[in-house]
């Protein structure tokens, strides 16, 4: 009799142990498969380590899929050698003008000068660059009597060159830049910014209808990433 109670107390024991091991093992099999559900969607999310998120996000402007940006070396109005990247860690502003320009160019280097104003200490931040689209009629001169009208002076990098050193550039953005007449100075030209993120990458492309605050809040997108 007291045999049988013994073995009756030695399996229950055995059976407490049994469930015990049991329970920790299902405990141990719940967490191993929390940490992959998490691990598999900090991957999906770009969490540790994976490749950003270069899509248009929040930005306003046609999407250009964040391909690079083609790089170029132009002299400014301060006669200073420029290299479009040579501003990585910054967002770029790329436009198209020339000096002589009747309409759109102005108004266009007024909205950036609003922009500028717009982003107050951030603008320092952010590279602005305008190529010229008239080799001939965009002299230094010319440049930096535009760039003071219009309060860019300290504010953008005006590039200029010859024609021979600024159609690569034009056809490297698909921007068309022919004089329309000797006599007039006028130039037909296509229109618009391309917007570069901080890696080099060409995000979005505003017409030459582009409002200063949609540029406002896709460069504060960009220079928060």
């Amino acid at each position: 009799m007291l045999n049988r109670f013994i073995a009756s107390q030695k399996g229950s024991e055995n059976l407490q142990v049994n469930w015990r091991l049991a329970s920790r093992l299902s405990v141990i099999t719940l967490a191993l498969l929390v940490v992959a559900i998490v691990a598999l969607v900090g991957a999906r999310n770009g969490i540790g380590g994976a490749t950003p998120n270069t899509s248009q996000s929040n930005l306003q402007g046609t999407d250009l899929g964040g391909t690079p940006a083609p790089d170029f070396r132009l002299m400014d109005q301060f006669g200073k050698p420029i290299s479009l990247s040579q501003f990585k860690g910054k967002p770029v502003v790329l436009t198209f003008l020339y000096t002589h320009c009747p309409d759109v160019c102005p108004l266009t280097a007024e909205k950036l000068h609003t922009v500028v104003q717009n982003l107050g200490s951030d603008a320092s931040r952010v590279a602005v660059l305008a190529v010229s689209i008239d080799p001939k009629g965009d002299t230094t001169e010319s440049v930096l009597n535009f760039s003071r009208v219009h309060k860019m002076l300290d504010y953008w990098h005006y590039l200029m060159g010859t024609h021979d050193e600024l159609a690569p550039v034009w056809k490297a953005y698909s921007i068309y830049a022919q004089p329309a007449n000797t006599s007039s100075g006028r130039v037909n030209h296509s229109t618009g910014i391309y917007v570069i993120d901080k890696q080099g990458h060409e995000r979005v492309f505003l017409g030459d209808d582009f409002t200063p605050g949609q540029l406002t809040g896709d460069l504060r997108v960009l220079l928060g990433e």
